[in-house]
């Protein structure tokens, strides 16, 4: 399923890795805490979590509007 993308999408998919850097930032916030004293804690961590780790996330893909534009005219 991955070959049938145009190559800049695909270049697209392999460097961006956007949902693991947000799963490993999740990770790197919880591993060390015991537990939570209730779900909104958890929420508010993660979220506070997420505003520090997006100022590092600058690095843009690169010919994004022609990805875009490739995605916009896929059938499946």
């Amino acid at each position: 399923m991955y070959f049938k993308y145009p190559e800049q999408v695909r270049k697209a998919i392999y460097t961006t890795n956007a949902v693991e850097a947000v799963h490993r930032q999740f990770r790197k916030l919880t591993k060390t805490k015991g537990g939570f004293a209730n779900e909104n804690a958890l929420l508010k961590l993660l979220y506070a979590g997420m505003l520090k780790a997006s100022e590092k996330w600058t690095h843009p893909v690169q010919n994004w509007n022609g990805v875009v534009d490739q995605i916009s005219h896929l059938t499946y």
